[in-house]
């Protein structure tokens, strides 16, 4: 099956239903827990769980894979930086993402496979390409692996670029041996100054695999050879998406059938990353917006179009969000709930814009329709109608996982709201804090760090700022300041 790249589809989920009836397989990269998890980060999560969730209210058991990237050249760095174990650092920030998503509503993946349990499936890839011609061994004896781009004719397809026009590869250590630059790492050797911890042993010499080189083997050994769908961020389209797809075809692998990419969540125009200096944690955004009204921002573009962050933006959401629960609260009240029908039916129009390349805006145009409709049918005591339409408003958000009665987001205002307090008092003394240290008045902040110590707090000091969490809670439980 030819090659389909989906950022400028117009029919995806009526194009992909009749390949595989019933059956859905879906694979979307995952994090790379090196630092807690911002709202740019969680996007393509909350976007791809909207595809999930469509599919599976047209009927289709849908495998679902996230993976955890827990071993790279970030993580190694930041985590010596830190003064921990890289294992410890990665699994600390792993269930921080964890605990957002699920904040968010995210359904759980059906597996959620970490690249340091896949080693053997990558070592078998690597022999596959080195078989077929389209890998080799660094000859400087660093243990190195590369890819051969120019051994695989169709390097490039995904994201439509002539070889010659792109920029060597970045995966691989200054002066590396590669017979192209922009062969990138399969495999990369240990390095003395790396922890033996972070080396595997292969056939070509101990090291850790390369990042493009993971997705492949955990999508395909719980996916098997050939797919269906394959997601992530708009920036993973190159190199990381084009180098997947490239290993995965050379060694034989039909891959993924289908590619589809988020667009990026900004500020003042600019892509929301840690570089620029512009990032906001999910914590920090559960303080100012409920999980639900967030979601609800994230889910109302359309998934290849940039979301603007602001105060503007988050009050909009808040009240548009606040339209359909309150609509979902008045009829609830007013009907007996032995005569409300169940839920999965959604109007034709809903249906044609989910069909239409998860046309999100358009999906909540009507539901703001049928709560309008709802809301005329409550003032004109029509409670004859009203028992369908809080059927259908229901279903429509809870396909796109804003459900109001979903009891998650009960849970996750309440724990939301005391974690929040909480963080909000503990910051306040870790400011005053960092500046008694700053104006080297150490008395002060030994005895605020006194105070938080017999309080049940327990402050850690990083690269990255003062972490703090409660006395015996886990290190997932950590907060940054």
């Amino acid at each position: 099956m030819p090659l389909r790249l989906y950022d400028s589809a117009t029919r995806l989920v009526r194009d992909f239903v009749p390949l595989v009836p019933r059956q859905a397989g879906m694979y979307v990269c995952g994090p790379t827990p090196q630092g807690s998890p911002h709202v740019g980060h969680v996007r393509a999560q909350v976007s791809f769980d909207v595809l999930r969730r469509w599919l599976m209210v047209t009927g289709y058991a849908v495998t679902f894979v996230r993976n955890v990237t827990d071993i790279d050249d970030k993580t190694l760095a930041k985590s010596a930086d830190a003064g921990r174990p890289w294992w410890a650092h990665a699994y600390t920030y792993e269930r921080e993402f964890d605990e957002a998503y699920a904040a968010l509503n995210v359904l759980a993946p059906s597996i959620q496979p970490r690249a340091t349990g896949h080693i053997l499936e990558m070592i078998e890839l690597i022999e596959r390409l080195l078989a077929r011609g389209h890998a080799y061994i660094a000859q400087d004896g660093s243990g190195d692996v590369y890819f051969d781009v120019r051994s695989f004719a169709d390097y490039g397809q995904l994201t439509h670029q002539r070889l010659d026009d792109m920029q060597p590869a970045e995966d691989a250590d200054p002066g590396a041996l590669k017979q192209d630059p922009r062969d990138f790492a399969l495999w990369k050797g240990r390095k003395p100054d790396e922890p033996a911890t972070a080396s595997w042993p292969t056939p070509w010499g101990p090291g850790r695999p390369g990042w493009h080189l993971e997705c492949s083997a955990m999508a395909t050994r719980y996916l098997g050879p050939e797919f269906d769908i394959h997601g992530g961020g708009i920036d993973l389209r190159f190199p990381h998406h084009e180098n997947e797809l490239a290993q995965s075809r050379a060694a034989g692998d039909g891959f993924a059938r289908y590619w589809l990419h988020n667009a990026w969540v900004v500020q003042s125009g600019e892509k929301m990353s840690k570089s620029v200096g512009n990032t906001m944690t999910i914590q920090a955004l559960f303080g100012r917006v409920r999980p639900v009204v967030l979601r609800y921002l994230l889910v109302g573009p359309h998934y290849r179009s940039n979301i603007e962050i602001s105060d503007e933006s988050l009050a909009e959401a808040t009240a548009a969000y606040e339209r359909i629960e309150g609509f979902v609260a008045r009829a609830s009240q007013r009907l007996d709930s032995a005569v409300q029908p169940p839920l999965g039916v959604v109007p034709v129009a809903f249906a044609a814009a989910m069909d239409d390349d998860l046309s999100t805006p358009a999906a909540l145009a009507v539901l703001h329709d049928t709560v309008r409709e709802g809301n005329r049918a409550l003032a004109d005591g029509e409670l004859g109608r009203l028992p369908v339409l809080l059927a259908e408003v229901r279903s429509m958000a809870d396909t796109l996982g804003l459900d109001p009665l979903d009891p998650v987001w009960d849970a996750a205002s309440r724990d939301g709201s005391a974690q929040t307090a909480l963080d909000t008092l503990v910051r306040a003394e870790l400011d005053a804090r960092g500046q008694a240290r700053k104006e080297r008045d150490f008395a002060t902040a030994d005895a605020i760090r006194e105070r938080l110590v017999a309080a049940g707090v327990t402050i850690e000091d990083t690269p990255d700022g003062a972490r703090w969490s409660l006395a015996g809670a886990s290190d997932a439980d950590r907060q940054e300041s």
